[in-house]
């Protein structure tokens, strides 16, 4: 399944792309992290490397490394903004099982 993006967050990621610069997309991965076990981890992606797999949508292109792969397979990624201070990029997993009551970590098993 694809990693999708919204409206919403393409319009975040590609202004932020534009202030970075030389960037080709997003990379998202996962990291062993928190309580229930995993955390997205999201930077900027200036290469494809062999162990990528690369998607597109809306004009943006998304590179998961196949380790992280089977973690977020079919999430798609939104942006939401309360106020000045709280923003941010929001995962919808269909893999998450369980998640940490502060919202920093899932598990898939």
């Amino acid at each position: 399944m694809p990693i999708i993006v919204t409206p919403a967050a393409a319009e975040h990621i590609q202004a932020t792309l534009l202030e970075h610069g030389q960037s080709i997309g997003i990379r998202i991965g996962t990291r062993n992290h928190g309580c229930a076990g995993y955390t997205y981890v999201v930077n900027y992606a200036d290469s494809i490397e062999e162990n990528d797999s690369v998607f597109y949508s809306q004009g943006i292109t998304i590179i998961v490394d196949n380790d992280s792969l089977p973690l977020v397979d079919g999430t798609e990624i939104d942006f939401y903004k309360t106020n000045l201070f709280s923003q941010g990029l929001e995962f919808y997993n269909p893999n998450v099982k369980h998640q940490c009551d502060c919202g920093e970590s899932f598990s898939v098993e």
